[in-house]
């Protein structure tokens, strides 16, 4: 992809982010399995980081809502495939309770799935133009060694350019 998930990982772990002083932080990922409850237990898991073995959706959601309740949380929930507004209702209703400038990110494919989310904001990714496809193959190619790009011949270039298509992961 275009580095979603990379870059939501880079502000998860960034030290000016720790400024904020989140109470809790947790991550969880989607994929194209979005189950209200299971994704409630993962959440509940990672922030109390101990197993949950309840079973019914509203026990979780219990235990969820005063894991966060008045605490700052910072959650990422990463590649979400699911616009189901009901669905989402139900996944952040425990968070209500969350204390004032907490933050939830998102990382999606699809800007309508992140609408239904509410009123958030969006950052849509670019791909990487030519030059920095360039840019990013030959640092990892080369492994920081001193190579002169101008060395390379410009047929390689445009192969490796037109095969990256402005994807870093396509690198």
């Amino acid at each position: 992809g275009v580095g979603k998930t990379t870059l939501a990982r880079e502000v998860y772990n960034d030290r000016s982010v720790q400024d904020f002083k989140f109470d809790l932080k947790a991550w969880v990922c989607l994929s194209d399995n979005f189950n209200v409850l299971s994704i409630s237990r993962a959440i509940l898991e990672s922030i109390t980081s101990a197993p949950c073995d309840l079973k019914a959706l509203n026990e979780v959601q219990v235990e969820l809502k005063k894991a966060v309740d008045g605490k700052k949380i910072l959650l990422v929930v990463d590649d979400v495939w699911n616009e189901d507004y009901s669905s989402w209702e139900d996944l952040k209703a425990p968070f209500l309770v969350a204390a004032p400038n907490s933050k939830i990110i998102l990382t999606t494919r699809h800007s309508h799935v992140a609408s239904t989310m509410g009123p958030i904001e969006h950052y849509n990714l670019k791909r990487l133009s030519d030059e920095d496809c360039w840019s990013v193959f030959m640092k990892h190619a080369f492994e920081g060694r001193d190579v002169d790009g101008h060395q390379i011949s410009e047929l390689y270039r445009k192969k490796i350019d037109g095969k990256c298509g402005g994807l870093p992961l396509a690198l």
